[in-house]
């Protein structure tokens, strides 16, 4: 794998994060979290198992334009 299969993108200006998976060669969106729930379980309805477990894991999930746990701009 050369890239993270789970990206969270920056934070929108109205809160939130999208969130996208990459998968058989594209990107799917998952959604826009809100809270370090919401990713859970985007996560679980895309089949991961310990979604949890995963939330701090760089081969995993890539933070982008923010700090994670993170969920407005401000």
């Amino acid at each position: 794998m050369t890239s993270t299969p789970i990206v969270v993108h920056a934070p929108s200006r109205t809160g939130g994060r999208r969130v996208t998976v990459h998968s058989h060669g594209h990107d799917e969106i998952l959604g826009t979290a809100y809270s370090d729930r919401d990713l859970v379980v985007f996560l679980e309805a895309a089949g991961i198992d310990d979604p949890e477990g995963i939330l701090d894991d760089p081969r995993w999930i890539e933070w982008r334009g923010g700090r994670a746990h993170r969920w407005s701009a401000g």
